[in-house]
C-alpha cells in the first residue's frame, strides 16, 4: 500500500530509510520513481560510502593503495559494509578493527584484514575511520562498559601515534564523543576530516538526485 500510494503521486525520486534490510530494493520493485537507498537497516548506506570515498580522493588524490582501518561496531554498521565494498573495490587495503563479539557474520568472504587490538589495527594506516556503538541494535550482545570500551577501542592522539604520520580521522556521525574516540582527535583541524564529510555529503547526494533525475551536469 505504501509503494502504490507513493507511485500515484508520480514522483521522480525516493530517498528512503528504513530499519528493516532490503526496504529500499522492495520498493523499487514496485514503483516507477528512482530509489535512493539512505540506509536499510544493518546492511547498507550507499552515499555515505560515495561521500567518504570523495572526501579521501579530494584530500589524498588517491584511494588505490591506501590503508585504511575502519574501527568499532561493525556488526551493526550499514556504514561499514558500503565503505569496505566500494573501497576495496577502489583499490583500498581494508582492515576491520572491533571486538570479537561485534564482528559480523560472514566476515571471512568480504576480503579484510581483522584485529581485535586497535593499537594493532590502526598501525601504519592512512585512514582511521571510527563507527559508533549502535546500542540500539545490540539485541543480547555482550559489550564492556563504555569507559571499558574507551579504553581498549577509543581512538585518542596516543592510540593515533601508531598510524602514519600523516594519517586522518574520518566518522559517520553521529559521534559517542569519550567512546570510540575523545574530543581533542576528533576536533584535530589538522587530521580529522569529520567536518570535511558533512561539507562533502551535501554535494555528493546533490549529484545523486541530478544525475537521476537526468541533469546535464552529473558527472
Amino acid at each position: 500500500d505504501t509503494a502504490t500510494t507513493l507511485n500515484a503521486m508520480h514522483p521522480h525520486i525516493l530517498v528512503v530509510r528504513h530499519h528493516c534490510a532490503g526496504a529500499a530494493l522492495l520498493l523499487s520493485q514496485h514503483v516507477d520513481a528512482a530509489v535512493i537507498n539512505a540506509g536499510d537497516g544493518r546492511h547498507e548506506h550507499p552515499t555515505q560510502a560515495l561521500l567518504d570515498a570523495l572526501t579521501i580522493k579530494r584530500r589524498i588524490g588517491r584511494i588505490e593503495g591506501l590503508k585504511i582501518a575502519i574501527c568499532g561496531d561493525i556488526a551493526n554498521s550499514r556504514v561499514a559494509r558500503s565503505n569496505i565494498h566500494l573501497l576495496s573495490t577502489l583499490g583500498a587495503e581494508i582492515r576491520l578493527v572491533c571486538p570479537p563479539t561485534l564482528l559480523p557474520a560472514a566476515i571471512d568472504s568480504m576480503g579484510v584484514d581483522i584485529f581485535t587490538d586497535l593499537e594493532d589495527g590502526i598501525a601504519g594506516v592512512d585512514i582511521v575511520m571510527m563507527l559508533r556503538l549502535q546500542t540500539e541494535r545490540m539485541e543480547g550482545t555482550e559489550t564492556p562498559s563504555q569507559r571499558e570500551y574507551f579504553n581498549l577501542f577509543g581512538l585518542d592522539r596516543n592510540k593515533l601515534m601508531r598510524a602514519a604520520p600523516q594519517a586522518l580521522i574520518m566518522h559517520p556521525g553521529p559521534m559517542n564523543r569519550g567512546v570510540e574516540i575523545d574530543s581533542a582527535t576528533a576536533d584535530d583541524v589538522e587530521k580529522s576530516l569529520i567536518r570535511t564529510q558533512v561539507e562533502i555529503g551535501v554535494a555528493a547526494r546533490m549529484a545523486c538526485l541530478e544525475a537521476l533525475a537526468g541533469g546535464g551536469g552529473a558527472s
